[in-house]
C-alpha cells in the first residue's frame, strides 16, 4: 500500500493530516501528532505515525470520545 520514498512520505502526511482533522472534529488536539522523521527517512521508508505527547486533560477527552464510540 506504501509506495517507496516521496510517495509513502507523501501518504503518511495525508493520514496525519485526515487523522488531525478527524480528532479535531471530536475535540481532541494531538499537539506532537506528526509523521516519524526516522522512520520517513529510510531508504525503503514505511513511515510512522508518532501520535506524541498531550497533557491529561487531552487524554481524558481521548478516552472519552473513544468510550462513546465504542458504545
Amino acid at each position: 500500500m506504501v509506495a517507496k520514498s516521496v510517495e509513502g512520505t507523501q501518504a503518511a502526511e495525508d493520514v496525519v493530516t485526515r487523522l488531525r482533522g478527524a480528532l479535531g472534529a471530536l475535540g481532541v488536539v494531538l499537539p506532537s501528532l506528526r509523521v516519524d522523521p526516522l522512520s520517513a527517512a529510510n531508504d525503503e521508508p514505511y513511515p510512522l505515525v508518532e501520535l506524541g505527547r498531550c497533557n491529561l486533560d487531552t487524554a481524558a477527552r481521548l478516552i472519552a470520545v473513544l468510550d462513546e464510540v465504542r458504545r
